[in-house]
């Protein structure tokens, strides 16, 4: 990756002034020399939002933008879903959701939007509609030898194609979620120890946040997992927190276990249950 931390410095506090403006509070997601804020997407179809793109590295790049589906496994991995084999509510949010443009060419550190909508149907049900929208980038042509120029052997050039994706969904209709915690248990094996925990689901929406493990009677995590969401297709997902040794000589005792919201969210409980690691 190829940039500097000045430069770096520079477009994340562009990116903070621009959705500071809008009032969304709004996570960056970088990989390769592309910066995506915000990393999710949530509209009621009314009005649309905006997604800031940012080139970080020293030479122009070009990116690829398209809509995919995606569907949530209960370990929490995101297995691509092809459109000849989506559902109803699936196929309907690739339909409602409008963005633009489709091709974005950056400078060097040099931001742009990209506009996304949603035109829900008169007569869709209430229920949370999501996409998963992916940023390429396209690899230049590799220049051919010129004249009086002969290779030797055969070369092989492998250029690595980074991408970036985030959901969006569209929430139509009074929804909420429940969530509860369940099979909280320590598991310890030679290669290291975990938190082993299931989050239950019912209702129409998703839900996205952080787990907190706690030693009872303290307000300070011990373990700590942000970003772990639960989508609307699964009843339950199973969650493992890596500990080091000495969080798990802190966890030898009654312990406490919230989901959270993610604090740029207001940080409300969604969650909780006190047991001991076993």
């Amino acid at each position: 990756m190829r940039f500097s931390i000045f430069r770096t410095r520079a477009v994340l506090a562009l990116l903070a002034a621009v959705f500071a403006g809008t009032g969304i509070l709004a996570p960056a997601l970088a990989q390769g020399d592309l910066l995506v804020a915000p990393t999710r997407i949530i509209m009621d179809g009314r009005r649309g939002t905006e997604v800031i793109l940012s080139n970080i590295g020293s030479e122009e790049a070009t990116y690829r933008i398209g809509l995919e589906l995606r569907r949530m496994t209960p370990e929490g991995n995101l297995i691509e879903v092809s459109r000849e084999n989506g559902n109803a509510h699936e196929l309907a949010a690739l339909d409602m959701i409008r963005y633009a443009p489709r091709r974005i060419t950056l400078p060097p550190g040099q931001p742009q939007s990209v506009r996304i909508g949603a035109r829900p149907g008169a007569d869709l049900p209430d229920g949370e509609y999501r996409v998963h929208m992916s940023f390429s980038g396209i690899p230049k042509t590799p220049e051919l030898a010129g004249p009086g120029e002969q290779a030797e052997g055969i070369s092989i050039r492998l250029t690595p194609i980074y991408g970036v994706t985030i959901p969006v969904m569209v929430r139509h209709g009074r929804l909420e979620a429940q969530i509860a915690i369940s099979g909280a248990r320590l598991i310890q094996q030679s290669d290291g120890s975990t938190v082993d925990l299931v989050l239950a689901r019912s209702g129409g929406s998703s839900a996205y946040g952080e787990l907190h493990v706690m030693a009872q009677g303290s307000d300070e995590p011990v373990a700590l997992a942000r970003g772990v969401a639960i989508y609307a297709e699964l009843d339950e997902r199973r969650v493992s927190i890596p500990l080091s040794p000495e969080q798990v000589a802190q966890l030898n005792g009654p312990v406490r276990i919230e989901y959270r919201e993610m604090p740029e969210a207001g940080g409300a409980l969604l969650a909780a249950i006190d047991t001991t690691l076993n």
